[in-house]
């Protein structure tokens, strides 16, 4: 969900700077958590680990599991045709295991991220097309399978009900993107199964957004998603997990109901559940004040969090963890035009802890 950022070479030994205190009886997010059963976990950057000191102990502090915001695309990993870039990834997986944590991966297949050369082959045909994708899952995974033991194979894959992907009722479910033009509709059990071939444990996650809202349009995208998962399971792919990405929009409504229903009948199929990219964007008329702002993001995010806690969620990670790094405030195609700074994540600018953070720990902590 964002724009490239700039690889490093590797990840040093982090400045000594110890996380902003939290309060007497706040435990960390990931303790929290794990008393529970449940998992916290949060999107991170390489260069803002190794650049931010702060930054780097906060989330050292407060996450189980990270995830790459972008050293894991494909155009980080592959940005010229056989020639993969390993240490910017690799910069996080020492963070972690330094850390006690652990990585999931994103992405493995999906229609943006892609490096120049990448559509172009594609454009070639299926054949060229196959031995594209098999190429960079065997040097992915091989790469990373003693570090990463989820995956988000395939990502965004779902056509949405609106906008210039929406495909006529004829033409499936899927989105129409490159992999879909190159291999045809089977391209996402070609890619799990293969996935499944050169890593037999690996837990394979598919992951998509759009589907939390009580509106028609997320309705429609819950309904497409579970087409196209039911036709995986009934063929046999080789699915694990589902992953709900979370970028909740604080204009749409939201109704614990359907989407509890939702995510059960997920977990009816045998599959794990887990939201991967939880932030908020503010409605376009504010609160007043940043306290009453901040207390109608934690609010909605609340409710939302209990639902999916109820339909089956045990992993909850967030796409960053303070404001001043996440891309509600740094993509203009997201960020708001009045020019407010969007107060989407659990701690502010100044890496002080919100009422969004206190929502996370009453969700992730049964309260």
């Amino acid at each position: 969900m964002i724009s490239r950022r700039r690889a490093l070479a590797g990840l040093g030994a982090l400045p000594a700077c110890a996380a902003p205190p939290l309060g007497a009886q706040e435990a960390p997010l990931r303790q929290v958590a794990r008393a529970r059963g449940h998992v916290f976990g949060t999107a991170v950057r390489a260069d803002l680990l190794a650049d931010d000191a702060a930054l780097a102990a906060l989330v050292a502090r407060e996450a189980e599991l990270l995830v790459p915001e972008w050293e894991g695309k494909w155009d980080a990993l592959q940005p010229e045709e056989g020639r993969f870039e390993f240490a910017p990834l690799r910069a996080i997986i020492g963070f972690a295991q330094r850390h006690q944590q652990r990585v999931r991966g994103h992405a493995l297949i999906w229609h943006a991220a892609m490096p120049p050369w990448l559509p172009a082959a594609l454009a070639e045909g299926p054949r060229r097309a196959a031995a594209v994708m098999e190429a960079h899952l065997t040097a992915v995974l091989r790469e990373t399978r003693e570090a990463i033991r989820d995956w988000d194979v395939l990502n965004e894959v779902i056509a949405n009900p609106e906008g210039s992907d929406n495909p006529s009722p004829t033409d499936g479910d899927l989105r129409p993107t490159p992999w879909l033009s190159a291999l045809g509709p089977g391209y996402p059990e070609r890619a799990l199964r293969l996935a499944r071939q050169l890593d037999p444990t690996l837990r394979l996650t598919l992951n998509d957004y759009g589907v939390e809202a009580d509106t028609p349009h997320a309705e429609v995208k819950r309904q497409r998603l579970l087409r196209v998962v039911r036709g995986l399971v009934q063929r046999g792919a080789p699915l694990d997990a589902v992953g709900i990405q979370a970028h909740l929009q604080m204009r749409d409504p939201f109704r614990p109901e359907p989407f509890i229903a939702f995510l059960r009948a997920l977990r009816e199929l045998g599959l794990a559940v887990l939201v991967t990219e939880l932030d908020v964007r503010e409605p376009d008329a504010l609160a007043p004040s940043l306290a009453e702002r901040d207390a109608a993001v934690a609010e909605y995010a609340g409710r939302f969090l209990a639902a999916a806690i109820e339909g089956g969620v045990r992993s909850v990670l967030t796409w960053g963890l303070t404001d001043r790094d996440s891309w509600l405030v740094k993509e203009p195609a997201v960020a708001r035009g009045d020019g407010a700074a969007t107060r989407g994540l659990p701690y502010d600018e100044a890496l002080q802890p919100k009422p969004l953070r206190a929502a996370l720990a009453r969700a992730l902590g049964g309260g």
